[in-house]
C-alpha cells in the first residue's frame, strides 16, 4: 500500500462518524473520552491555549481538542499531540514525545521517548526510536547581495512509508522544493542525517552515522555501510552497496559494490588499497 493511500484511508477515518476516531472538538462526546479532563495551566497565564488541551485516557499523554486519534491509541504521560494531528489504531507514544500541529501517525506505529515529530506523515507498522527528530528545518542558506547570510524557506514536509525503523537520535529534515521521502520497510540505525529534499526508496538499509546532504536520490534496496557520506543532489541508482566511510561525490548509475573517496567500484578501491601499501612497505621496509 502507499503512503498517499495510506493517508488517505486516515483521513477518511477520521472524518468518518461511524470510525473510532475522536475529535475532542466535540463535547458532547468529552464525559466519555476524557471520564477526568485535567487542563494544562502551564501553557498560558489565561488559560486561553491551556483550555485546549485534555488529558488522553489511555496512558495520560496531553492532547489538544482539535487531534483526531484512534480509541485504541496510547499516549504515555509527558507525550503532547498538537492541533489538527491524527493518530491511527494501535499507536503507542512514549513519555515525552511531542507529536507537532497536523502530523499524521498510521496504525501500529510505535514511537520512543522524547521524539520531535513535526511537518510529516508516518506510514503504517513504523518504529521510532528514541529521541528522533522528524520534520524541522534543513540546512539552507544564501548570502545576499550585502553579504548577509538569509535563511532559504523550508515549507514542504517528510513522507515516511509503512515499516520504517528509524534508530536513536536520528534527524529527517522537511523538504524546500520537494518532500523528504523515505521509501517503505527501509530501515535507518542510529545517529543518521537526512538533509531535506532527500529521497530514499523502498528496502534500502542505512548503518549509523551515514550523512545524506540535501537532494539526493536514492533507490531501492541501497545499503550504507557506517560514516557513509553522500554529496548533495547525487544520484544512486538501486542495488548499490557502499562499504564503510566511502563519500559519493557524483551519479552512480551502475548497480553494485562501491568504495573509497570518492567512492569508486569496489575491485578498483581494494586494488588501490593494497598498491598504497606495497608502497609504504616497500619505502619504510
Amino acid at each position: 500500500m502507499t503512503m498517499a493511500v495510506t493517508v488517505r484511508r486516515v483521513l477518511a477515518f477520521a472524518s468518518s462518524s461511524s470510525a473510532p476516531f475522536f475529535n475532542l472538538n466535540q463535547n458532547a462526546n468529552l464525559r466519555y473520552i476524557l471520564p477526568s479532563p485535567r487542563h494544562l495551566s502551564a501553557f498560558s497565564e489565561d488559560g486561553s491555549v491551556a483550555d485546549k488541551f485534555h488529558k488522553w485516557h489511555n496512558g495520560g499523554g496531553t492532547l489538544h481538542e482539535s487531534a483526531s486519534i484512534d480509541s485504541t491509541a496510547l499516549v504515555e504521560v509527558g507525550a503532547v499531540v498538537h492541533s489538527e494531528s491524527i493518530v491511527g489504531p494501535n499507536v503507542r507514544i512514549g513519555s515525552g514525545t511531542i507529536v507537532g500541529p497536523s502530523v499524521t501517525i498510521a496504525h501500529s506505529t510505535n514511537i520512543g521517548y522524547n521524539v520531535a515529530l513535526s511537518n510529516c506523515c508516518i506510514g503504517d507498522s513504523c518504529v521510532i526510536h528514541n529521541g528522533v527528530c522528524i520534520g524541522q528545518d534543513g540546512f539552507g542558506f544564501y548570502v545576499d547581495g550585502d553579504g548577509n547570510m538569509i535563511k532559504k524557506p523550508q515549507m514542504l514536509n517528510v513522507i515516511i512509508g509503512n515499516n520504517v525503523e528509524i534508530g536513536a537520535n536520528t534527524c529527517i529534515d522537511r523538504g524546500s522544493w520537494r518532500d523528504t521521502v523515505i521509501g517503505d520497510n527501509s530501515k535507518i540505525d542510529n545517529l543518521v542525517q537526512i538533509g531535506h529534499n532527500v529521497v530514499i526508496g523502498k528496502n534500502c538499509l542505512l548503518c549509523g552515522q551515514v550523512g545524506i546532504a540535501g537532494s539526493a536520490t536514492i533507490g531501492d534496496y541501497v545499503t550504507m555501510g557506517g560514516r557513509v557520506a553522500i554529496r548533495d543532489h547525487v544520484s544512486i541508482i538501486s542495488k548499490v552497496r557502499l562499504a564503510a566511510a566511502s563519500c559519493v561525490t557524483k551519479d552512480i548509475k551502475e548497480p553494485g559494490d562501491y568504495g573509497g573517496f570518492p567512492a569508486i567500484s569496489i575491485h578498483q578501491w581494494r586494488r588501490q588499497v593494497a598498491s598504497r601499501c606495497q608502497a609504504l612497505v616497500r619505502r619504510d621496509p
